[in-house]
């Protein structure tokens, strides 16, 4: 690992290749697994402000959990994270009429926030950033390359592709630690392939 600001940075993040193959995953990752994604209280406060007007897209049963539990819960490791349905299933996902699974909140936050005016709210960005995990290590933040076997068909376009994850995920990660931190990391990716190299 290399630290980057507050941040401990894996060099998985760096070496792994990485792409989502929506043509052929299509989008499970929002059904699949033990426990929701995680959730700050501030992503808390905004999707209870979306709340009213994702609720009449929600399934029956995802509405019924946040009656029941509310939005989020703590899950194991104490962790704030999205509630669930029937322990895998996303509260917010949806599938369509091809099988994808969407993102109800990603779908309707432009229109619910006003595209274009920075009000948008496209989805935690826990799930933004997947496959790469936020973790705490110590007083900084561990930025983690999560491996999990419905991605597989990730791996396989990102490195038939040569797409570095720390570049797939550009955006997320400038989200989430800002274009300064982004920069930085390229500059430490660029210097450690010379050093492979040499």
């Amino acid at each position: 690992m290399f630290i980057i600001g507050d941040t401990l940075v894996s060099l998985d993040v760096l070496e792994k290749e990485f792409c989502c193959d929506l043509d052929k995953c299509r989008g499970c990752c929002c059904i699949e697994g033990d426990a929701g994604c995680p959730v700050t209280d501030e992503e808390l406060a905004k999707i209870e402000q979306l709340l009213p007007s994702l609720l009449p897209h929600m399934t029956l049963e995802a509405r019924e959990v946040v009656a029941k539990q509310g939005l989020s819960y703590l899950d194991p490791s104490g962790e704030q994270v999205l509630s669930i349905v029937n322990g895998k299933d996303c509260i917010f996902a949806r599938t369509d009429h091809n099988g994808w699974c969407y993102c109800l909140i990603e779908k309707h936050s432009p229109s619910l926030c006003g595209e274009g005016k920075g009000g948008v709210f496209p989805k935690p960005v826990s799930c933004h950033l997947y496959p790469i995990r936020l973790t705490q290590i110590g007083d900084r933040v561990g930025v983690e390359y999560h491996r999990w076997d419905i991605c597989h068909c990730g791996r396989v376009l990102g490195k038939k592709n040569h797409i570095p994850l720390y570049r797939f995920l550009r955006e997320p990660l400038i989200r989430r630690f800002g274009e300064e931190w982004y920069n930085e990391l390229c500059l430490v990716a660029e210097e450690w392939k010379k050093q492979m190299k040499s």
